[in-house]
């Protein structure tokens, strides 16, 4: 069995998702895990794919063939060695927008060695001045001995920096 792992970007129209699931399934693929989103007029996604060896190079072939959407296909890395559970951390943030703002939490994250495993980001008009917002909501992974004490000081001192508001909260498995 191997694991893809597709990106697809696309003009946006009705019916894109069901033209690849459709390609996918006739293929004898199974659709695992998918996030898509349509930004700026164009559908973009990442989705993981699980086929038997023997269909995979034609359904690499007949994704490759589609001319709705460009399709890149990567077999998928191998799983995560088993060990202690990694922390799950949750950040939001929300400011003025400016320029580098993702720049900025990035290094922060990296410099304590902190993964982000998804970003969602927006923009959006202020209230009361129609100021452009910048919105931020991550979900992040970071080994258990991470210092969340030195972490946060450094976002605090960034949050400062940018003028925006950063919050930090560890994710508690049940």
């Amino acid at each position: 069995m191997k694991s893809l792992v597709l990106t697809v970007i696309g003009d946006d129209r009705p019916g894109l998702v069901g033209e690849l699931s459709r390609l996918i399934s006739d293929q004898g693929g199974n659709w695992l895990e998918s996030s898509m989103a349509q930004l700026a007029g164009k559908f973009a996604g990442i989705l993981r794919v699980d086929v038997a060896d023997a269909e995979a190079a034609a359904l690499i072939e007949a994704l490759e063939g589609l001319e709705a959407l460009k399709v890149h296909v990567t077999q998928a890395g191998a799983p995560p060695a088993s060990g202690a559970a990694p922390r799950r951390l949750h950040l939001t943030l929300v400011g003025q927008d400016r320029v580098g703002i993702v720049r900025e939490v990035s290094q922060v994250l990296a410099r304590h060695r902190v993964n982000v495993e998804e970003l969602n980001t927006l923009t959006s008009s202020a209230p009361m001045s129609g100021e452009t917002l910048f919105h931020a909501r991550a979900s992040l992974q970071a080994d258990r001995d991470l210092d969340a004490g030195a972490l946060k000081t450094d976002l605090e001192a960034l949050s400062n920096d940018l003028i925006v508001d950063i919050s930090l909260d560890e994710v508690v498995s049940i």
